[in-house]
């Protein structure tokens, strides 16, 4: 089979088109006939060398995708060959690789893709709305009626996080850079837009929280920027609030005032999707939660382009 692998750490260009062997499906597992796979920043930090754990080289990659069941492995009940499925992040980045014909998936990751979903929409909602969840419901409990400041949230996991949001009944405030994603921030549901580095709109981000929430600040922040703007976000934080950073887009290193921190009896949590998803109860509930959004409608993915 063709399959997308890397044999070192670097730009687009290591990515490597490769006939490699079709593997058989062990205990737990099923061997998927990708039809779709999702793009994520995820991929990038891994091809890059910049994730977490470094894989041993030469390495498979991808993340999301939505396919056929090709084979299925041993102790693996509820499945066959040809069921329509959808793979849920529940494992290292490196453990599976979905760029590729064919690819193993853990059984338990899987989820049912109804009749008449596409495979790009398919392909295209789990890694986003898991995310989502994982940051603004399971860690920081949002909950009605509560302000959460999103970052990147013109990003896909931007835009999951808005819909969350908006599905429990929370009030989401989108950051951006510019306002020229204001408008189609608030289509996709953001109920107010602050730009962060626009010339000739800059706003200050926490005095602009606060006027919001008439002075009771962000009951929770959901940042993939950190870098030096994250004092801001603190700034603007309630208190007793919890700041979920799932990205590092601004830099390594994050700055925060220590004694907003101290005195608002503030949260800082870091999180790998991976390590939630791996727990079988959260598993199951983000699982609930993301099916049944989809079906209402309450979440949607949101897809910016389409390769063949």
């Amino acid at each position: 089979m063709r399959s997308v692998r890397i044999h070192e750490f670097g730009g687009p260009d290591v990515l490597k088109i490769e006939d490699v062997a079709i593997p058989a499906p062990a205990a737990g597992e099923v061997r998927l006939r990708v039809r779709a796979i999702g793009l994520n920043r995820t991929e990038v930090t891994f091809r890059t060398g910049r994730s977490a754990a470094r894989p041993s080289l030469p390495s498979q990659i991808g993340f999301e995708a939505a396919g056929e069941i090709d084979a299925v492995g041993p102790n693996v009940a509820g499945f066959s060959r040809g069921d329509r499925v959808a793979v849920i992040p529940a494992y290292g980045a490196g453990d599976y690789g979905f760029y590729g014909e064919l690819s193993l998936a853990p059984a338990r990751s899987l989820v049912r893709v109804p009749e008449g979903v596409t495979w790009q929409d398919a392909a295209a909602s789990w890694a986003a709305f898991a995310t989502a969840w994982a940051g603004l419901l399971h860690l920081a409990r949002l909950s009605e009626g509560q302000a959460v400041l999103i970052t990147a949230a013109s990003s896909s996991v931007g835009l999951a996080a808005i819909q969350v949001a908006r599905s429990v009944g929370a009030v989401p405030i989108a950051l951006s850079r510019t306002r020229a994603k204001s408008e189609a921030l608030r289509a996709n549901g953001a109920a107010e837009v602050i730009a962060t580095q626009d010339h000739d709109a800059e706003q200050d981000v926490a005095a602009e929280v606060m006027r919001l929430t008439e002075g009771r600040g962000a009951a929770a922040v959901f940042d993939a920027v950190a870098g030096p703007g994250f004092a801001h976000l603190v700034e603007a934080a309630a208190p007793g609030a919890t700041l979920v950073v799932y990205g590092g887009l601004g830099g390594a290193t994050a700055a925060f005032p220590v004694m907003p921190m101290l005195g608002r009896s503030l949260t800082v949590r870091g999180f790998g999707l991976a390590a939630v998803t791996r727990d079988d109860a959260n598993l199951a509930a983000l699982t609930r939660f993301v099916t049944d959004g989809l079906a209402r409608g309450a979440l949607r993915p949101v897809i910016a382009k389409i390769f063949p």
